[in-house]
């Protein structure tokens, strides 16, 4: 048998039957030509094992449109120049689009010594506030800093003047940052 009636049979089983070993058959027969279509394009040895991968990848899951009668290097070679355009496509997406994507900042939380000491810190803070501030300064404070309420709100909900919720607040502030200094 000559070298296309061979590849006619196998694609025939491969399309009949799901025939594993005549899929590695011309797997084996074709890689190689693949391997070095890819490499002349993309001049990266990784690149072009995936080229061949997805190639062979591709024809098994759409096996069953297959025409026997085809020539399969042709199939095989279109599949992967597909493959390598798309490739060359999604790299320049990903260039052009670099540039706008804003690079990642370092935030709260991802030192986890950073946020040990953050915790620390914030279960100190209340531990302050609920010891050492009296309860009207207590709950003038944390009207203030812990619901954003404005002197005015604070003022009018507690029943008392602006410059009381003003003096509470320096007060609460003033004991804070001398017990945070021991």
């Amino acid at each position: 048998m000559d070298t296309i009636s061979d590849d006619i049979d196998l694609l025939a089983r491969i399309k009949d039957a799901d025939d594993t070993e005549a899929f590695g058959e011309l797997f084996r027969k074709y890689q190689p030509i693949v391997f070095r279509q890819a490499f002349v394009r993309l001049r990266d040895s990784d690149m072009s094992h995936e080229v061949v991968q997805e190639t062979f990848v591709r024809i098994w899951d759409h096996r069953s449109s297959i025409k026997p009668h085809l020539p399969f290097l042709a199939l095989t070679l279109r599949i992967a120049q597909n493959i390598i355009r798309d490739m060359a496509r999604r790299a320049a997406t990903h260039e052009r689009l670099a540039g706008e994507i804003p690079t990642p900042s370092h935030s709260e939380g991802d030192d986890p010594s950073e946020a040990l000491a953050l915790s620390m810190l914030e279960a100190r803070i209340v531990d302050i506030i609920n010891t050492r501030l009296g309860e009207r300064c207590r709950t003038v404070f944390l009207l203030s800093r812990y619901e954003g309420k404005s002197h005015r709100e604070i003022a009018r909900a507690l029943g008392i003047t602006e410059k009381t919720v003003e003096n509470q607040i320096s007060k609460a502030l003033k004991i804070l940052a001398q017990t945070l200094e021991r």
